[in-house]
């Protein structure tokens, strides 16, 4: 037994909603434990494929479920790839791996191609692993578990402090995870996030058993496990942050120029589109739509420090844009292809209006009784599709239909319903 478990083994759970113990309050508990330095030390960094090709053996030779992260460069480089690579397994030991050295990691993910993978908030790094070779067919999400154990933090840190007692230190989170060597501090923060993942999945396991949530749980992992890849975002230049001030189509195009030609620097330069050109620049060109260089050095974002080059290329994508015929400008909105935005239901029809906020009341009534996130009980634009388009005869299996069809797991078309069914013949 480990000393996270020997510690989970001595008092009870602070689970369900972060109360307290059952036994006479949070003052009865003890203290949370500072984890300051992994078990048996910070491993070296697998940098070339001999030392690979041990790693790959000895997680092959581990039992039970392995823990895994990936550390990525969000803010600093261009695009969502992994960094640092960590596994923890039973009679494996911990590994840090570099896929910067070692970019095809398929070899160990046919090795643990069986095997339980235990990731927190899962579907952040599944994509990047699966750049590298790494996809599970099998996953435990510890994150997903707090929220349907209904705990109410659920980042990492807060999860191993309120069930294991430990507290981990989150420092270097946020750091340029491609600087290259990795600090030693990096490397045991990276190591210690690891540590205590089958820990936490062990007892969080015991957690929705007693709340009658495993099954639900599995129904979940189930899908995120074979959730195929995410399709490429149509127009990603609309999701420029202060969009919704950009209303002309000119203006649009603009945004949309610009955004396109920061997209291929950041990409050609290897760097956050951010720190080419901030979208509050974008956003302002757009708005301001200048009429040569010296119009544009004169707009927030497009200070003393950006070099006359620069800006030539700035004012080119603008010039660009105001060039365009009014075919080729884009459209002020995207196609909907689901329901209309709940505000406006009351005008367009009252009637669905009417049935939404009865279901969106029933269904946050329900989430309030199983004590989990709404969220995560049933995918809110769901509800809103039903309630759009509801079956032409209201039943159990009608609606029960919709969902399903919608992509809810069996145990959410079970819970939700009835409360559906009640919410539409109202």
């Amino acid at each position: 037994m480990t000393d996270a478990q020997e510690t989970a083994a001595d008092a009870p759970l602070r689970t369900t909603g972060g109360g307290p113990p059952d036994d006479g309050g949070a003052s009865a508990a003890k203290a949370p434990i500072p984890l300051l330095e992994p078990r048996e030390g910070i491993p070296p960094v697998v940098a070339d494929e001999a030392a690979l090709a041990e790693v790959i053996a000895a997680f092959a030779a581990g039992t039970g479920p392995v823990a895994v992260d990936a550390e990525r460069a969000s803010g600093y480089r261009y695009g969502q790839r992994a960094y640092l690579v960590q596994l923890r397994r039973a009679g494996a030991g911990t590994a840090l791996i570099d896929p910067v050295a070692c970019p095809d990691l398929s070899g160990l993910g046919a090795a643990l191609a069986d095997v339980e993978w235990v990731l927190h908030a899962a579907t952040q790094d599944l994509p990047c692993l699966r750049e590298i070779g790494m996809v599970p067919t099998r996953l435990f999400d510890t994150e997903l578990a707090g929220r349907l154990a209904g705990f109410p933090r659920v980042g990492l840190g807060a999860m191993v402090e309120s069930v294991l007692g430990f507290v981990l230190e989150k420092g270097h989170s946020a750091v340029d995870w491609s600087t290259r060597p990795l600090p030693e501090p990096w490397l045991r923060y990276a190591t210690l996030d690891v540590e205590l993942l089958v820990d936490l999945r062990d007892a969080l396991e015991k957690e929705l058993d007693r709340q009658g949530k495993l099954e639900w749980a599995l129904q979940e992992f189930d899908a995120i496990a074979s959730a195929p890849p995410a399709e490429p975002r149509k127009d990603p230049w609309r999701r420029t942050s202060g969009m919704h001030k950009v209303r002309r189509r000119r203006q649009l195009a603009v945004v949309r120029e610009l955004w396109q030609t920061r997209d291929r620097i950041a990409q050609r330069r290897d760097v956050s589109p951010g720190k080419v050109l901030s979208d509050g620049a974008i956003v302002e060109a757009a708005l301001s739509l200048p009429a040569n260089v010296h119009a544009l050095a004169a707009l927030s974002g497009f200070g003393h420090r950006m070099g006359r080059r620069q800006l030539e290329q700035w004012q080119s994508a603008v010039d660009r844009a105001k060039e365009l015929g009014e075919a080729q400008l884009p459209a002020p909105g995207q196609p909907v292809t689901g329901p209309p935005p709940p505000r406006a239901w009351a005008d367009k029809d009252p009637a669905a209006a009417a049935r939404l906020a009865t279901a969106r009341a029933a269904v946050s009534a329900l989430a309030e009784r199983l004590n989990m996130p709404q969220e995560n009980l049933i995918a809110p634009d769901t509800v809103r599709r039903v309630c759009w388009e509801p079956p032409q005869s209201v039943s159990a299996e009608s609606v029960a239909e919709a969902l399903t069809g919608y992509g809810a797991r069996p145990w959410q078309v079970e819970m939700v319903t009835p409360v559906l069914v009640a919410a539409l013949s109202a």
